[in-house]
């Protein structure tokens, strides 16, 4: 065999040992797409399936992962995140980078009121981190199908976390939207269009009356902008 000939196939081996290596260093394609993002919440809400709720067997927390995980990587927890994000007048612990919100004021989305925040074992309760749509209802809608690591982010997904009033977010407990809505009707827009988008970005399914409650909510949003449903719903989409 020539030298030439022996030239060019050792090129070409070397050409597909790199792309190979290439290929595998490659990160996955995403598990997860946000499908509702350019439709609208209405748009969205039709895609979605409509079928009966799954058995709650096998359901507790723990199938999510431990509860506020750094799922963004920013050195914050993502409860702190989503205190720092949505109170005003906010302070933090020293020492933290600050990350441990100690005090700040919360305009409660779902009933309106004014809420002084203060960390600590009697007061922090006063303001709760709201799962919009629950960690049971994702479960039952189809949570159960995906994998640990969706699950994980799906319970810390910043798009699905409020602060709100403590004891308005324990009335509702896992309830949907079929069985609960915020008190305040001027919500009643974003709180289903965040629904909607977090059920279409996980692929799960909403129940008949489930989509009908939705549906009523989503009734009196405006018009969808050119942005999507980032704007149309009146949060920033995934942090």
């Amino acid at each position: 065999m020539s030298r030439l000939l022996l030239a060019i196939l050792a090129a070409v081996v070397l050409a597909l040992t790199v792309t190979g290596c290439a290929a595998a260093a490659a990160p996955a394609a995403p598990a997860i797409t946000v499908t509702a993002a350019t439709s609208g919440p209405s748009a969205a809400l039709a895609q979605l399936a409509v079928k009966g709720r799954a058995p709650a067997t096998g359901y507790s927390r723990a199938q999510f992962g431990p509860a506020w995980v750094d799922v963004d990587r920013d050195g914050c927890d993502q409860r702190n995140d989503v205190l720092a994000r949505d109170l005003t007048d906010v302070t933090f612990k020293p020492g933290t980078h600050d990350c441990v919100v100690t005090t700040g004021t919360l305009v409660d989305p779902y009933t309106g009121r004014t809420i002084e925040f203060v960390r600590g074992a009697r007061t922090s309760s006063a303001v709760q981190i709201d799962h919009v749509v629950s960690l049971s209802d994702a479960w039952q809608t189809g949570a159960q199908q995906l994998d640990a690591a969706t699950r994980v982010q799906l319970a810390n997904d910043l798009d699905n976390l409020l602060a709100v009033d403590g004891p308005t977010n324990e009335s509702k407990g896992d309830g949907d939207a079929a069985t609960w809505l915020p008190p305040a009707r001027g919500f009643w827009c974003s709180y289903a269009s965040r629904q909607v988008e977090v059920k279409a970005r996980y692929r799960l399914w909403v129940t008949p009356a489930e989509h009908d409650a939705l549906a009523r909510a989503l009734a009196g949003c405006p018009a969808p902008s050119p942005a999507g449903l980032a704007v149309a719903s009146g949060y920033g989409g995934a942090s």
